[in-house]
């Protein structure tokens, strides 16, 4: 069993967002904040009912509502035509299986008639003309009053359903949201619970009373307590003693800590902690058939996330996973054919782009990818060279280095110039590309055409066919003797020194990168770091 598609709307950061799955393995990458979390937040949320632990119900509150919904229904409160209070909505969507026949309806967004569940947390119209007066009555309303909320959890049959009506089990392992020692020790508890069988844990728990019974029992602990018994009286009426907790409060899985090789778990490094973590929730969780895991790479060496991937790789053999991911090795290892791009709630696969595109990216390693995928705005360049030379433009003009402003100069030949501004455009990334004219102005025009218009990709070269690449380029800018200075040489003709820096790219580069003297950046490279 797995998941076909997951629509999300108003939840968190995702104002409406549609994903579509592959039935085993998928790789979901994009920059912070762009909601990765909060896609499997609301998958594992539609699944179980369940948020942080705990039944929705008793988690509900203003900031699970998207913000830009929030303050669209806020600003329309003082018009003649007021929103409807903005509802959270998730819905998954499962392929036709007997297994799930009760879930089967075209009770969703979609019409389809398909097997699945939707969530919704919406406004309850029993409590309309109280939130009316409310709603007029506050001066200024600023979040959502979950109060006059309610929570509909149904099957696509339109029937109700709780957990137990799901056939499609899940399970979220996300160890970097583990933050103290206590929280830590629970959390691996949990997960060998989980392992144990009912004999073991009753064993284990009898053990951990016996000692219990022990510690009443040692010589120092009964001397502490004939001491305590002069207390009686004087704090209180009642016999005052001193013994281990043998509430259900005080049971073997608050007592006991989990050792790795007689350390504590919680003195050992964060990395294997995380790896301990997850491998144990994919071992405890045997008969999930869903697992969402948040960033596997968290505080691991190469060699470690290695072999924590195998695990993964291993486990997708037979049931889903959905992955989120920073790590371009982490895509590398598991395969780019199954990544998802998420870019601000914009979703798109490296598969739906061209075959030849797709083709290329695949013969890729993936950093340069990843590096579009996760840059605020991206300038891509031919070269080290050109990239010394934007970098230090850039700081030149605007004070700081481009990826203080999240701006990520990446070198990409200038053959795949296209296939890069093809994944640009498909998530929406701002890109330009900064490219030498190489003579031929109409191949260009007409490589490039197909992104004119689309406001958020531009390419910049020079239509100047006697200056076809950048250091020709950067002596008509700046002139014979600027670019002599700089350079510490003394040629006499523009030709002359031209044909040097073509033959010594990188240093010139250099050159210009660690001057102190004034220069100019020719125009075309200008634009591109507007």
């Amino acid at each position: 069993m797995h998941i076909n598609k997951a629509f999300i709307k108003n939840y968190r950061t995702l104002r409406s967002t549609t994903v579509e799955f592959n039935k085993h393995l998928n790789i979901i990458v994009g920059d912070n904040e762009c909601g990765k979390s909060t896609l499997l937040e609301a998958v594992y949320l539609a699944l179980t009912g369940q948020l942080n632990g705990r039944p929705l119900i008793n988690e509900l509150h203003p900031y699970l509502f998207n913000a830009e919904a929030v303050n669209a229904y806020i600003a329309s409160l003082g018009t003649a035509s007021p929103q409807t209070p903005p509802e959270i909505h998730v819905e998954i969507y499962f392929p036709v299986d007997a297994a799930l026949a009760d879930l089967k309806g075209i009770n969703n967004t979609q019409g389809e008639d398909v097997p699945g569940v939707s969530l919704r947390i919406l406004f309850d119209n029993d409590y309309a003309t109280e939130y009316a007066v409310y709603a007029k009555e506050l001066a200024e309303v600023r979040a959502m009053p979950v109060e006059y909320y309610k929570i509909e959890w149904r099957g696509f049959s339109g029937n109700p359903i709780t957990a137990r009506s799901i056939p499609v089990k899940p399970s979220f392992i996300d160890a970097s949201i583990v933050r103290n020692t206590a929280s830590a020790s629970r959390y691996v508890v949990d997960m060998v619970k989980n392992v144990l069988t009912p004999k073991q844990l009753a064993g284990l728990s009898l053990s951990y009373r016996k000692m219990k019974n022990t510690f009443l029992q040692d010589e120092t602990v009964e001397n502490v307590n004939t001491g305590l018994k002069g207390l009686k009286g004087k704090i209180s009426g009642k016999e005052i003693s001193v013994s281990l907790d043998n509430s259900a409060r005080g049971n073997w899985e608050t007592g006991i800590m989990p050792h790795l090789d007689d350390i504590p778990i919680t003195l050992v490094g964060k990395g294997e902690q995380n790896s301990v973590k997850i491998r144990l929730a994919m071992d405890a969780a045997a008969t999930s058939h869903v697992f969402l895991i948040e960033e596997p790479e968290n505080h691991l060496s190469f060699s470690n996330l290695n072999v924590l991937i195998e695990t993964v790789a291993k486990a997708h053999e037979g049931r889903q996973i959905i992955v989120t991911t920073h790590s371009s090795f982490v895509v590398n290892k598991l395969g780019v054919e199954s990544v998802i791009l998420f870019h601000r709630g914009v979703t798109g696969r490296l598969s739906d782009l061209k075959k030849d595109t797709f083709e290329y990216f695949m013969k890729l390693p993936g950093h340069d990818t990843l590096r579009l995928i996760l840059a605020r705005r991206a300038i891509l360049v031919e070269g080290p060279s050109d990239e010394l030379i934007v970098q230090k433009a850039y700081f030149k003009k605007h004070g700081k280095m481009p990826l203080a402003d999240g701006v990520d100069i990446i070198t990409v030949k200038s053959l795949a110039f296209a296939r890069f501004l093809e994944i640009a455009e498909k998530l929406g990334v701002t890109a330009a590309a900064i490219t030498d004219n190489d003579g031929k102005l109409a191949a260009l025009e007409k490589k490039y055409a197909p992104f004119n218009g689309i406001a958020s990709i531009s390419v910049h070269y020079d239509t100047d066919v006697a200056y076809q690449t950048l250091e020709p380029q950067l002596v008509k800018k700046n002139g014979v003797a600027k670019v002599n200075s700089i350079l510490g040489t003394a040629y006499a003709t523009e030709g002359e020194l031209i044909e040097y820096m073509k033959s010594q790219k990188t240093d010139t580069a250099l050159a210009f990168f660690d001057t102190t003297e004034d220069w100019d950046a020719p125009d075309y490279i200008d634009k591109a770091i507007q």
